[in-house]
């Protein structure tokens, strides 16, 4: 098959969708399928660029109009979309993300040139804002002509066929997945000096919680041995600052900014604990990519999250203040809890009685130095272990009920390998494919009234403009003259 992935979000920018578009692509490319990229320009990068295993990439020469999507004009980009499409010899156009207006218009132009059309919605929406109601009625005038949906999570799906009112048949749901195989743990890149490090990744733009986050960090001021390390950047970088410098914490948070997704791993595994505060959130990259480097992930539950991870994988917690906290200080009294049961066991080896099968045995003339270099090694672990207590330093704190133990974190590896593989998302996404493609083409008729669902006549007239123009185009230009791209030599 020959597929054309579409959308305003694609390298060199990052991101979840972003990450998810390329990951498809590579695999769908190792499968045997034709698969290209189509989105809008970034800076100096224009034109048409090959990434790895030969992924083409069309940038096309449209500028950024609001929060790096272009300005939807339904007819300008008519004639650079129809060519690409052409030119590849496309057969599906894979559009991804509600946000996108290069997505939308993609779908729209695929249908009238008689291809199929697939879309895949990464976020949830609500219903009462003017944004939301004003997005959903434009996701249901596209999705009415679609040949089928994909959502990331079943919560996703739910939102989906009740804001865009499509038919559930039409809609499937594959989450995303990760490369275990890159994102693995490396404990030994974690302090060793009692330090506890609590990483946040992600935009920091409102939806995400940032507001959240920069009251949940002035809590552990008191906690000298807790630092916070925040990658990523956005508008909410500001707020961030504002506070450590208030806190007075400006050695304690440390804001790395914005990094090339290669590079996450770099800062995850250096982490204990993840925390995400999203206020909405369809299917969390960020948490899959964390639990896999072996880190405590402590996440709100809003949206998808609570249906990707397993409870054992993660602590889940209300998008407010005081639960976010507790959530945090749940995951510190686990790693005291594993600290305090590593620091018995290695006083209970070397107190074991005579003849016990445990006892730490010296020869006679280095007895008592080594005993005491071991007593005293002992008794540095055992106060640095009490400089990591949140609350009272007792054993009853340390073994409270909510204090679990934590999993080994390549246990956790090997559990979200387990769970979500590109082979598995790959084969779903072609099953989608495959059944699209037995399907009848739909006439011109059969789109116009597929529109009528959304209840806005005027669209019609917009639509029939955009067919029009192609039938046009098609005059001067005829698409059986147009010159084909040349296909990438394809290794066996």
């Amino acid at each position: 098959m020959r597929i054309c992935m579409v959308s305003d979000f694609f390298y060199p920018s990052i991101g979840g969708v972003e990450e998810h578009i390329f990951n498809l692509a590579q695999m769908l490319l190792k499968r045997g399928h034709k698969v290209i990229i189509l989105t809008h320009c970034y800076n100096d990068c224009k034109g048409v660029r090959y990434l790895t295993n030969g992924l083409k990439v069309y940038y096309l020469p449209i500028k950024v109009f609001y929060n790096q999507s272009v300005l939807p004009t339904m007819i300008c980009n008519v004639p650079l979309i129809r060519s690409v499409l052409l030119r590849e010899q496309i057969e599906i156009v894979h559009a991804h993300s509600a946000f996108s207006s290069l997505a939308h218009e993609s779908i729209l132009i695929g249908s009238l040139l008689g291809l199929k059309t697939v879309f895949t919605d990464h976020s949830l929406f609500g219903f009462a804002d003017l944004s939301a109601v004003f997005t959903n009625k434009m996701l249901e005038l596209d999705l009415g002509a679609v040949s089928h949906c994909i959502c990331v999570s079943h919560v996703g799906k739910e939102n989906t066929v009740l804001r865009a009112r499509v038919p559930k048949e039409k809609v499937s749901v594959i989450p995303n997945a990760v490369d275990t195989a890159f994102f693995i743990p490396d404990p030994s890149q974690r302090p060793n000096d009692g330090l506890i490090n609590i990483v946040l990744a992600s935009r920091l733009v409102y939806r995400k919680g940032i507001d959240l986050s920069a009251s949940i960090i002035p809590r552990f001021k008191q906690m000298p041995h807790v630092k916070f390390i925040i990658v990523g950047d956005g508008p909410k970088r500001g707020l961030l600052e504002e506070i450590r410098e208030k806190a007075n914490m400006q050695d304690r948070v440390e804001i790395v900014g914005a990094v090339e997704h290669a590079r996450v791993r770099d800062y995850l595994v250096k982490g204990h604990i993840f925390v995400n505060t999203s206020l909405t959130e369809a299917y969390c990259m960020a948490i899959v990519e964390a639990a896999a480097c072996g880190l405590q992930v402590v996440s709100t539950r809003v949206g998808g999250i609570p249906e990707v991870l397993p409870e054992d994988l993660i602590i889940l917690t209300e998008p407010e203040v005081d639960s976010i906290y507790e959530g945090l200080l749940k995951a510190l009294r686990r790693l005291n809890n594993c600290k305090y049961k590593r620091f018995t066991n290695e006083v209970n080896r070397t107190s074991a009685p005579n003849g016990g099968g445990d006892e730490v045995r010296f020869p006679k003339t280095k007895h008592k130095s080594s005993r005491k270099r071991l007593n005293q090694r002992l008794s540095k672990r055992s106060n640095a272990i009490n400089n990591f207590t949140v609350t009272k330093n007792t054993r009853n704190e340390f073994m409270s009920s909510d204090s679990e133990s934590i999993l080994c974190p390549y246990k956790c590896n090997e559990r979200v390998a387990s769970l979500y593989n590109w082979e598995n998302i790959t084969e779903r996404t072609e099953k989608v494919y495959n059944h699209i493609m037995l399907e009848p083409p739909s006439s011109l008729g059969g789109i116009l009234y597929s529109y009528l669902h959304g209840d806005v006549w005027p669209i019609l007239l917009a639509i029939s403009m955009v067919h029009l123009f192609l039938r046009f185009l098609e005059y001067i230009r005829p698409g059986r003259f147009m010159e084909k791209a040349r296909e990438w030599p394809r290794r066996d």
